[in-house]
């Protein structure tokens, strides 16, 4: 039964947008306070401002073990072909194309009814245009809000690796990554 749902999980993530995906065991998952430091740099320009980002998405030691209460994770990535490596409106529209697989996501593993579930994203939320942190106002969408892999202390190139993925495709190409952390 545990190979048809990694088989499941894996086909519909395909079906839905993902270039790769892969079932791996969460011990597979290494994680690092050191990640959340990046975010607390605010080169994304997103720290504080969205609920699903440091520092409000949570205490980066409580999210880290959090990792630790789930068995599995169906790691997944989209890469996508830019103009030349300076395609910056290109980065921002392969980003935005994540969301709807994400979501497609969310849906189709709760269809599945798996005991624990996680969906952690690429980079911030982008379920919102604007968060609604930024206008005082409760979160909009909390039961489709997505944290990032990051914010959970997550090292994305590990992670890459550990689902025999490559982290980065090749010249002229941009590859987001995303995870649904679960427990039969």
């Amino acid at each position: 039964m545990k190979n048809k749902i990694f088989d499941e999980l894996v086909a519909v993530s395909l079906e839905n947008g993902a270039t790769k995906a892969q079932v791996i065991a969460t011990d597979a998952i290494e994680t690092d306070r050191a990640f959340r430091d990046m975010c607390a740099s605010n080169a994304c320009g997103m720290y504080g401002k969205c609920y699903m980002c440091p520092p409000d998405v949570g205490e980066i030691d409580t999210l880290m073990a959090e990792v630790r209460q789930y068995d599995y994770a169906l790691v997944y990535q989209t890469v996508t072909a830019l103009e030349d490596s300076f395609d910056f409106e290109g980065m921002v529209e392969a980003k935005k194309k994540t969301y709807p697989l994400a979501q497609r996501l969310r849906t189709i593993v709760q269809d599945m009814k798996l005991s624990k579930v996680l969906h952690l994203g690429a980079g911030g939320c982008g379920v919102c245009p604007k968060c609604a942190k930024q206008t005082g106002e409760p979160c909009r969408f909390p039961d489709r809000a997505l944290p990032s892999l990051e914010a959970y202390g997550i090292n994305v190139s590990q992670l890459a690796k550990a689902a025999d993925m490559k982290y980065i495709n090749g010249v002229n190409t941009v590859t987001y990554f995303g995870a649904v952390l679960f427990s039969l």
